[in-house]
């Protein structure tokens, strides 16, 4: 059984402004698609007689394939979006809804022909016929003539259901490294994961170009910086200068760099605007 995910604002800068203008839904995979994808998700909006709203995200290293249909005027768009390094931001006007996937880091490897590496994605965001060819195109179709949201999503999952590849042990492998740099905040260095996992560091930048798309030292950063993000955005008092250390910093001005590169504002600022004592809004998200 399908079960919903916690956690759906993550990577959503000023996450409780955001859900003013938009709501967001995530779901776990079905098992067939297990190996491959991260989640399901929706976004939809209602923006008539309002501003555009433009959102920025703190990127992580995972490929998404969207459909995004604007109710309004009848624009549409699928595309394959590699991993971005850089500032995302994306509006939205009107009405519309887009239906997404998240592929795990190294799961989309498996969908693309030859040996043509994720790194090819990096940075880009390519048509659905680039990867899918006229089935991609067909499927676009059919989402976008789909009579709602949930509707698009269950002709998305049983595309890939039926073009699931057999399962890679290096994009496994390559998962498996990315969760482990998630989850321990004191792995800071290329050549430290590399010798925790058994690999040469040369080994390991083959292995993150072929499946991640992104270099380790990329991933290391932005999961230290996504954890220095969400306790900016917890309403907690923070130590900058401890938290700087913790995540590898020689100085805390060194993380404030990166932090505002990343972010767009320094971390004190943001703590002060993106807490829960100064963004409440009306905005929901199911998880």
């Amino acid at each position: 059984m399908e079960r919903p995910l916690p956690g759906g604002t993550r990577g959503i800068l000023h996450a409780r402004t955001g859900l003013e203008h938009f709501q967001v839904e995530r779901t776990a995979p079905p098992p067939p698609l297990a190996p491959f994808v991260d989640f399901f998700w929706v976004l939809h909006w209602d923006l008539r007689g309002r501003p555009p709203h433009r959102q920025r995200l703190l990127t992580l290293p995972s490929v998404h394939m969207t459909f995004t249909s604007y109710l309004t005027g009848g624009a549409t768009r699928a595309r394959i979006v590699g991993v971005v390094r850089d500032e995302f931001v994306e509006e939205i006007a009107d009405e519309g809804r887009v239906v997404g996937v998240g592929f795990r880091p190294g799961g989309f490897r498996p969908f693309l022909r030859g040996d043509v590496p994720v790194s090819a994605l990096t940075g880009r965001f390519a048509g659905v016929d680039e990867v899918f060819g006229e089935d991609g195109l067909a499927l676009a179709g059919q989402i976008f003539a789909a009579p709602g949201a949930v509707a698009g999503l269950a002709l998305l999952k049983d595309f890939l259901i039926g073009r699931r590849p057999v399962p890679d042990p290096s994009a496994e492998r390559a998962a498996g490294i990315v969760a482990r740099i998630e989850a321990r905040p004191g792995l800071l260095r290329v050549d430290e994961l590399a010798r925790d996992v058994g690999m040469s560091p040369r080994s390991l930048q083959r292995l993150f170009h072929e499946y991640v798309g992104v270099g380790p030292k990329w991933v290391i950063r932005r999961f230290r910086m996504q954890e220095a993000h969400e306790r900016a955005a917890s309403g907690s008092d923070v130590d900058w200068a401890e938290v700087a250390a913790e995540l590898g910093y020689a100085d805390q001005a060194h993380f404030t760099r990166d932090f505002t590169a990343a972010v767009g504002i320094p971390p004190a600022r943001y703590a002060r605007e993106a807490g829960p004592d100064h963004e409440r809004g009306p905005g929901t998200i199911d998880a």
